[in-house]
């Protein structure tokens, strides 16, 4: 039986996006050159994975000479968020609490990322008391 299609991109489709946040609209071949620090794809592989990243509708492009340039049509943040929340639900029974105590008991966390957590937490708290 084949699987239902996910919600979310897949991580090689999370690659590209991430590629493309960073460095803005660009071509097929620009996008492999990025990605080529991580994973050696052949041309035709980005190019058939952004094809159907357009068809999914993350990503859109324009004619440019004899290809196309590809931005993505999906936020970063929404994109992260949505990624988060489905897990939040799927692994944590809705609990936001359970997943950060879950991430704290089981990484190791630098003191300026611990002190960052502790100042939105104190902002958190403010703004429920008010």
């Amino acid at each position: 039986m084949a699987r239902s299609p996910s919600q979310h991109p897949t991580e090689l489709e999370l690659e590209i996006l991430k590629v493309l946040w960073r460095i803005g609209p660009a071509p097929v071949r620009t996008v492999r050159e990025e990605l080529s620090a991580v994973r050696d794809l052949a041309y035709t592989s980005v190019m058939t994975i952004m094809t159907i990243m357009t068809k999914k509708g993350y990503l859109s492009r324009r004619k440019r000479g004899t290809g196309y340039v590809y931005r993505a049509k999906v936020s970063e943040d929404s994109t992260k968020h949505a990624m988060l929340s489905d897990l939040v639900d799927r692994a944590f029974e809705g609990s936001a609490t359970a997943l950060m105590l879950n991430f704290l008991d089981k990484e190791t966390v630098k003191l300026e990322e611990l002190e960052q957590l502790r100042r939105l937490i104190e902002q958190k708290a403010k703004e429920g008391s008010k």
